[in-house]
C-alpha cells in the first residue's frame, strides 16, 4: 500500500524545502476570530475552557476550517505546568494570569506527582482534535520553558522586566536550578503525553528570554530545554521539537547548535538574511513576520511577506508571525495574508 506524503509543515521540519512554504501562525485559534468568542463566553473560566477537551479541540480545528493552516497548534496555555504542580492560577479579565508568588523556600514543595492526571484533559484534546483534522494537516503540541514559567510563578503573573526571577537566578543559584529542574521535568512528560495522545510536532516557547547575560542563557534556558528534549527523546518520542526563546538576539544561533532542537522559531526584530547566515545549515526556521504589519496589512504587508521569504529561500521555511496574533487583527488581513504566501496575490 502507498503511503500517503508527510504534511508540507512535517516535511519541512524534516529538512525539505516547499515553494510557498507552509504556514500557520501563533494564536492563531483565539480572540480575533468571532466563533473563539462565542464558544469562550460559554466556559466559566479560562483554566476550565482549557482544560475541556470538546471545547479546547473545537478552538483548535476553528482556523483550520475558516483559512485551511498547514498545522493546528492544540489549545491549551503554558500556565498549566504550575496549576498541575500544585500552584494557584487563575485567569483575570483584563489583567492577565495571577498566581500566589513563589518563594524559593516552597520550590522543594512542588508536587510531580499529578502533573500526567491534571493535564490527561489536553490529551482529550489532541485525541479530539486530531480526529478532526484532515491529514495534510499537522497537530502540534507545545508547553512554556522553564525559564519563561518560572518567571511567572515567581513574579505572581506578567512582569516588565522579570526583575524578581533574574535577582533569585543570581542569588540563590541552586534552589533556582532546582526550581528548572523541576519545570524541565514536569515539561517533559507533558511534552511526552502529549506526543503520545497524537502531537505529530512539539513547541517550546521561552517568551521571555530576551535580555538575559550569557551565563544566565545558558543556565535558565539552554540547559533546561536541552535536559526537556534529552528526556522527551528517552522516552521515545520522536517527534521534531521547535524552539522559541523570543528575544534571544545573538544567542540563537548557540540556542540553535546547543539545546538539540530541530527548528527555531525566530521572533520579528530577526533579520531573515541574518538569520539565514547565521543559523546551522539546513535547519528549519518559522517566523519573523511582525503582528503590528499584520494588523495593518495593505501593501506594507505584502512587501514585508516577500523580504520574509526571498531572505529564508535557502533553507526550509514555516511562515509565521514573530510572536502571536493580535485579537484586534481583521480576519481579511489573514486572509491577504495567506493569499500572498501561497499565490503571490
Amino acid at each position: 500500500m502507498t503511503r500517503s506524503p508527510p504534511p508540507s509543515f512535517l516535511a519541512v521540519l524534516g529538512g525539505e524545502r516547499r515553494d510557498p512554504p507552509p504556514v500557520w501562525l501563533m494564536r492563531q485559534a483565539g480572540r480575533y476570530l468571532p466563533e473563539y468568542r462565542a464558544l469562550r463566553a460559554r466556559a466559566p473560566s479560562f483554566i476550565d475552557f482549557c482544560l475541556n477537551p470538546e471545547m479546547a479541540a473545537e478552538v483548535t480545528l476553528q482556523p483550520i476550517r475558516r483559512f485551511g493552516f498547514d498545522a493546528a497548534i492544540i489549545f491549551a496555555d503554558i500556565l498549566l505546568i504550575p496549576l498541575a504542580l500544585g500552584r494557584r492560577v487563575d485567569f483575570v479579565a483584563g489583567e492577565g494570569p495571577q498566581l500566589d508568588p513563589l518563594t524559593m523556600d516552597e520550590v522543594a514543595a512542588l508536587d510531580l506527582s499529578q502533573v500526567e492526571r491534571i493535564l490527561a484533559p489536553v490529551g482529550e484534546s489532541l485525541r479530539l482534535t486530531r480526529a478532526g483534522l484532515p491529514d495534510t494537516t499537522a497537530l502540534i503540541g507545545f508547553a512554556g520553558s522553564p525559564w519563561t514559567v518560572a518567571t511567572y510563578m515567581i513574579e505572581g503573573g506578567g512582569s516588565k522586566d522579570r526583575w524578581n526571577a533574574r535577582r533569585l537566578a543570581w542569588a540563590e543559584p541552586e534552589r533556582f536550578d532546582a526550581l528548572m529542574d523541576i519545570l524541565a521535568t514536569a515539561t517533559a512528560r507533558y511534552l511526552v503525553m502529549q506526543a503520545q495522545a497524537g502531537a505529530q510536532a512539539l513547541k517550546l516557547f521561552d517568551s521571555w528570554a530576551e535580555g538575559l547575560p550569557e551565563p544566565l542563557f545558558e543556565r535558565v534556558i539552554i540547559r533546561p530545554t536541552r535536559a526537556i528534549i534529552d528526556a522527551v527523546r528517552a522516552a521515545g518520542v520522536n517527534a521534531p521539537i521547535i524552539g522559541f526563546p523570543r528575544g534571544a538576539g545573538l544567542m540563537y544561533p548557540r540556542y540553535a547548535r546547543e539545546t538539540g532542537v530541530d527548528a527555531i522559531a525566530l521572533d520579528h526584530s530577526i533579520d531573515p538574511a541574518w538569520a539565514d547566515a547565521a543559523l546551522p545549515p539546513g535547519l528549519p526556521v518559522q517566523g519573523l513576520l511582525d503582528p503590528a504589519v499584520l494588523r495593518a496589512g495593505g501593501a506594507m504587508m505584502d512587501a514585508e511577506i516577500d523580504r520574509i521569504i526571498k531572505g529564508l529561500q535557502g533553507r526550509p521555511h514555516v511562515f509565521n508571525l514573530g510572536h502571536g496574533i493580535n485579537p484586534d487583527v481583521p480576519v481579511a488581513h489573514v486572509e491577504r495574508m495567506l493569499a500572498r504566501i501561497r499565490g503571490g496575490a
